[in-house]
């Protein structure tokens, strides 16, 4: 353990802590803006490039950077002395006489950390001027780049490289015109990338931000010749709320739904109806699969889970030669559109092309996998516009709502009716889950002897274990970050060692719960925990928790699809994947 003073306060700590840490452990908070964590989930960005974090310590002759310097037994800190306020009023005013002044039309105007710092600095002017830094504009269907705003803090490196081993940025070139940028200034959608969006969540300033599709849906919702129907994903019900006030981990299912119907969509479905159906196929084609490896047919296994659209980038550009591996089952997104574009459009009394599907989601890779060919017929996606948790928050306070004032309302029928096993798709290990649940059922004709699954609970990065199925040891293994995806994949490269047979993976911290699209956590994996925790409330509150006791679901398998994995739902509810590998040949 060592011991120091900061501010004259005595602090003791293990050896290894940082000034930052320690400071905090005692209440002190030191400013950052480089500096990024989550605790528990491994990740942490700390160049102590910003020199925001500066501090005074007795006997060293420069100001050391908080969050990069080592506590040392009897150390005496000073946090706040004239010198180090002038310091950081320096490295601030220096940083802002190279940034745009655009903030009130900024995406981040009231999120931004820059924003913040110069308030709490109280910065009124900027003393220099200079030439300011300029670089083109950047965009894919999910992120947009203006790195003329950038701070170079690098955290957005960080969280794909570290976190996430995708590798799509770095920084590039020295002094003023350094940058974070893909290889080669190539364009983002030519990268590596597979629009996670966790680059977004990260960054401190507006250089990162979503794709924004709030006008597009206003628009479709004024045009009297169309029918906008909505669904929205279940991680979105325990974070919406926050924008709103409220405490993280806060269920506003029935006000969200509410608020949906007064800013003028027709009907207000959920997503969690087309999560159980999600397991019905997903679930159906995994016995299947077992059933053909018991009788010695050759088959792919262990299966993938294939309800994250970053993920299902990241196996195309990244594994190729796996491609058969992932379930062929959509998303629940993806069936829901398919689900709306060719059944419930006839029953509305609707054109397909007049039928406008709009989805509420946690994540920003929902925007792009709405444009794959495959989820979309003779050019008509399956589902048109992808709306983030943030975007839905920024479109109630526009039209002059306040969810903490609305009623509780249901969701429209015939798909709006879920269990709780597609409300748990929401957190990391919840497909798992809620498919164990309905696998087990099918497979052996009984009754679950148990219920909650904890074994693919938690935000431990890879869990494992294998479940009793009837006499069959299932074995599985759940994982959230593609870096902890590309382990698995390499496992099963070198020939499946531990024997999986099923495999479910999220690129986000904690599942959907942390994706780019909800509310800012600002590194506080606190606020991810509590929404995980809502997600199993949640859970635990429905009357149904399996989803083949989902009556709706029944429903329209007896009037239209027939049965799981049949002709025609595998028509509308599957898909196929593609070699996308040439994207990192380019970046190569």
């Amino acid at each position: 353990m060592i011991n120091l003073t900061i501010d004259n306060k005595p602090v003791q700590v293990p050896e290894g802590t940082t000034i930052l840490k320690a400071a905090r452990q005692i209440g002190i908070d030191i400013p950052t803006l480089c500096y990024f964590e989550l605790d528990g989930m491994k990740f942490e960005n700390k160049p102590g490039g910003c020199r925001v974090c500066v501090v005074e310590v007795k006997g060293r002759r420069n100001l050391a950077p908080a969050c990069a310097t080592d506590c040392m037994e009897g150390m005496e800190v000073l946090t706040h002395s004239a010198r180090v306020i002038n310091a950081r009023k320096t490295v601030v005013e220096l940083l802002l006489s190279d940034h745009p002044n655009d903030c009130l039309q900024c995406e981040k105007n009231g999120d931004c950390e820059l924003q913040s710092l110069t308030k709490r600095l109280g910065i009124k002017e900027i003393p220099f001027k200079g030439e300011m830094s300029t670089y083109k504009k950047d965009t894919t269907l999910s992120v947009y780049r203006d790195m003329d705003k950038c701070v170079m803090c690098r955290r957005c490196e960080s969280m794909c490289n570290k976190f996430q081993s995708v590798g799509a940025l770095s920084g590039v070139n020295r002094g003023f015109q350094a940058v974070v940028s893909p290889a080669f200034d190539q364009p983002l959608g030519d990268s590596s990338c597979v629009n996670c969006g966790q680059c977004v969540q990260v960054c401190p300033v507006g250089a990162l931000t979503l794709v924004d599709n709030i006008s597009d849906v206003m628009k479709a919702i004024a045009d009297p010749t169309k029918k906008v129907v909505v669904q929205t994903a279940p991680a979105v019900r325990v974070a919406l709320g926050e924008e709103f006030g409220m405490k993280p981990g806060e269920i506003v299912t029935g006000k969200m739904a509410a608020a949906l119907r007064r800013l003028g969509f027709d009907h207000v479905y959920d997503t969690d109806w087309s999560a159980d159906l999600t397991i019905m196929e997903e679930g159906t084609e995994l016995l299947g699969r077992l059933q053909k490896a018991l009788k010695g047919e050759e088959v792919k296994l262990p299966m993938f889970t294939s309800c994250c659209p970053a993920w299902v980038a990241f196996y195309e550009k990244n594994f190729p030669d796996l491609l058969e591996y992932p379930s062929s089952a959509k998303s629940p997104q993806g069936m829901f559109g398919a689900v709306a574009k060719n059944y419930l459009a006839p029953k509305l009394g609707v054109k397909r092309e007049d039928l406008i599907v709009v989805s509420i989601m946690p994540c920003l890779a929902k925007k792009s996998e709405l444009a794959r060919e495959q989820l979309s017929v003779n050019g008509n996606r399956d589902v048109d516009f992808s709306l983030s948790t943030r975007e839905l928050a920024h479109m109630i306070r526009q039209c002059n709502l306040n969810l903490n004032d609305m009623p509780e309302e249901d969701f429209d029928s015939p798909l709006g009716e879920s269990t709780g096993a597609g409300v748990i798709f929401g957190a990391t290990g919840g497909v798992m889950e809620a498919a164990l649940r309905t696998a087990y059922e099918v497979h052996t004709g009984k009754k679950l002897p148990r219920i909650d699954f904890e074994e693919t609970r938690g935000f431990e990065g890879i869990k494992e274990a294998t479940i009793d199925f009837d006499g069959f040891p299932l074995k599985i293994a759940v994982a959230y970050s593609l870096k902890n995806a590309r382990i698995l994949m390499n496992q099963v490269r070198e020939g499946n060692p531990n024997g999986y047979h099923f495999i479910e993976v999220m690129a986000c911290p904690g599942g959907c719960i942390g994706g780019a699209g909800q509310p800012y956590h600002h590194g506080d994996s606190n606020i991810i925990r509590k929404r995980m925790e809502a997600i199993y409330r949640e859970d635990v509150g429905k009357p149904i928790r399996k989803s083949h006791e989902n009556k709706e679901v029944q429903a329209i398998y007896k009037e239209y699809y027939g049965e799981p994995c049949g002709h025609l739902s595998h028509e509308q509810l599957h898909t196929t994947y593609t070699d996308q590998s040439d994207k990192l040949e380019a970046t190569k």
